[in-house]
């Protein structure tokens, strides 16, 4: 049987912590902010954690990732 492969993009956007949770950053950043409220634009700076729904997916995904 191969081994499992790191799926690259998720790599890219996921990161493990130290308790060996999944971060993720949150989508809606990257243009038209003059649409969104200053509340909004705050809260979207934060990282936060992988939902629980689809953290095994996820971590699947980034199995052989450190």
């Amino acid at each position: 049987m191969p081994k499992q492969k790191t799926h690259r993009a998720s790599a890219k956007r996921f990161k493990r912590t130290g308790s060996g949770g999944l971060k993720r950053f949150h989508a809606y950043t990257s243009h038209r902010f003059h649409g969104k409220t200053k509340k909004q634009r705050r809260h979207l700076r934060k990282g936060t954690m992988v939902n629980f729904s689809d953290f095994k997916r996820i971590r699947r995904m980034v199995a052989t990732m450190r």
